[in-house]
């Protein structure tokens, strides 16, 4: 069973979690450190749309694949920020929030994935970040979330090892253009899920089934990461703050079982430590080092050990594992335990969870600076009377976790910031536009914005800076 069955079985069995009140404890509740940074996100594919961009990138690919879309749908439109940006920089600063969380579209600013700039893509970005300055918002520039340009994958994308030398020049060019007023910026989103899901499992793009191009895309991305860090470094020096955003989930033994743990440690290898264990300790996992090590030449994991400025969490559940010989790495995903609520796509809602990874930041990495860069959920919205969506499930999943950030907060985590996934409704990749994650819904005919309630919960807890009952 890959995963989208998993999440449409688990889906169609649970009873999605939508209870009104939250279920932190009285200790939980108060004040967060000042100086804490509110903020939101976003990324190119799934809110800009198309419009004057000249080239695919591997979702548009991915996208004419019949079936890989669960509604048939894909970015052509999306949120046509490209053309509504002020509205959405409108909405970032109605919510009193400090940051917003962006990504630039490569094959946007560099169509052919390098060579010649494209000025349009280029100076977009440049509007978009004046009009956050001008309303007090600070950018957060991701430079890779997924959208590689289609020209680079016809020549073996993240599989080839050239691909980490075309991503360092094309970071060199975005900090050229936006550094004079970009001091925050992340090398890449999510390596493991874009090289798991993209390249081994085949539900995301560009559509791989292949371990070893699992692996490939992994060592790759590493290298972009160290090689990006480097160009920005080479332009801004050392007065830029620069991370990733790494999707980190716990990874639990399915049942409880014993002769499950070797597949939920496996798993933890490949998800979790072979994107954080080369840039943060200079290594890879022992479990998957003599796979990795094939693809080693030179001095690589140097290039990728670069001195970085923070750690960027992307969190959503824990992963149950199951062994399974047939599985990517022999384990597969297995039963949730019933205790556990289920957001709108079935994935369980676990906020011990988020204690438990910055924990092991805490513990194992030596405390880094820490970011929640993404966490949200989707939840089956529908406006009520007068088109207001009055979503207490979303609002509930929000409290809860940023409770267990206060957990962590006083268990001495270094962490600094919250950002919440998403802003807006927007294309949720094989899921299409029938998975809303966003503060504001939009509405798929007229493309309005309509904040929901968690909105205006989130806008009012970030400007007290405080977790209240």
């Amino acid at each position: 069973m890959d995963r989208r069955q998993l999440i449409r079985s688990v889906a169609a069995a649970a009873t999605v979690a939508v209870a009104t009140r939250p279920e932190a404890s009285a200790a939980e509740e108060g004040r967060f450190p000042a100086g804490f940074l509110w903020g939101t996100a976003g990324s190119a594919y799934q809110v800009e749309g198309r419009t004057d961009r000249s080239s695919d990138c591997i979702w548009d690919t991915f996208c004419r694949r019949p079936g890989k879309i669960k509604d048939g749908s894909n970015g052509d439109v999306a949120c046509d920020s490209y053309r509504r940006y002020a509205e959405d920089v409108a909405l970032i600063k109605g919510a009193g929030l400090k940051a917003y969380r962006f990504s630039v579209s490569w094959p946007r600013v560099q169509p052919a994935g390098a060579g010649q700039a494209d000025p349009r893509g280029l100076d977009y970005y440049s509007r978009l970040v004046d009009a956050l300055r001008k309303a007090g918002i600070e950018p957060w520039v991701c430079l890779y979330h997924w959208d590689l340009p289609q020209e680079l994958q016809d020549r073996g994308g993240w599989t080839e090892r050239a691909t980490p030398e075309r991503y360092a020049e094309y970071a060199g060019l975005v900090a050229k253009k936006l550094g004079d007023r970009v001091t925050r910026w992340l090398t890449l989103n999510e390596p493991s899920v874009h090289a798991i899901l993209g390249h081994g499992l085949g539900q995301h793009a560009p559509g791989l089934q292949s371990r070893a191009a699992t692996m490939a895309a992994l060592h790759h991305q590493n290298l972009a990461h160290g090689d990006g860090v480097a160009a920005l470094r080479a332009v801004g020096g050392r007065k830029w703050r620069i991370g990733a955003a790494l999707s980190l989930q716990p990874a639990r033994p399915a049942d409880g079982a014993a002769d499950n743990v070797p597949a939920a440690q496996i798993w933890d290898a490949l998800w979790n430590r072979a994107s954080l264990d080369p840039p943060l300790l200079g290594t890879y996992p022992a479990i998957l080092a003599a796979e990795l090590e094939k693809l080693l030449k030179g001095d690589d994991l140097a290039r990728i050990r670069q001195p970085i400025d923070f750690v960027g969490v992307n969190y959503y559940n824990p992963m149950y594992q199951k062994r399974d010989p047939a599985g990517l790495v022999g384990s597969n995903w297995g039963a949730v335990p019933d205790r556990l609520k289920r957001t709108g796509l079935g994935w369980p809602i676990d906020p011990d969870g988020l204690v438990e990874v910055l924990a092991d930041l805490r513990d194992r990495y030596g405390n880094p600076p820490l970011y929640i860069t993404e966490n949200g959920a989707c939840f089956p919205d529908a406006p009520g009377p007068g088109g207001r969506v009055d979503d207490q499930g979303r609002i509930a999943f929000l409290r809860n976790h940023l409770a267990a950030c206060r957990r962590a907060l006083a268990q001495k985590a270094n962490l600094q910031g919250y950002f919440a996934w998403t802003l807006l409704d927007n294309f949720e990749w094989a899921e299409g536009y029938t998975a809303p994650f966003g503060l504001a819904r939009v509405d798929r005919r007229t493309l309005k914005r309509s904040p929901k309630a968690s909105y205006e919960w989130f806008a009012r807890m970030a400007r007290s800076n405080k977790l209240d009952p």
